[in-house]
């Protein structure tokens, strides 16, 4: 089972840690482990580390409206996301 980091910059930092979204988005996709963090020099800077059973499937939702919607709400700037998965 990979584990990915997601990095990428948010609008909010205190709401995009109390978001419910990433739990209620990954957790059905078999995603766990799901752990947050923040740079702590610059609060606009995050990233999430998680364990993902399927890549395969976590790519096929990162294309649909259910991810984009999630980031929205969370703040997320969509144009900084990086994925770094673990080889």
């Amino acid at each position: 089972m990979p584990t990915v980091i997601a990095h990428h910059d948010v609008k909010d930092t205190d709401h995009w840690l109390a978001s419910p979204k990433r739990e209620e988005i990954f957790t059905p996709l078999g995603i766990t482990n799901i752990r947050t963090f923040v740079n702590p020099q610059n609060r606009t800077q995050a990233a999430v580390l998680m364990d993902v059973a399927d890549m395969d499937v976590l790519m096929a939702a990162m294309e649909g409206p259910g991810i984009a919607d999630a980031m929205e709400y969370d703040g997320v700037l969509p144009e900084t996301l990086v994925l770094l998965v673990q080889e």
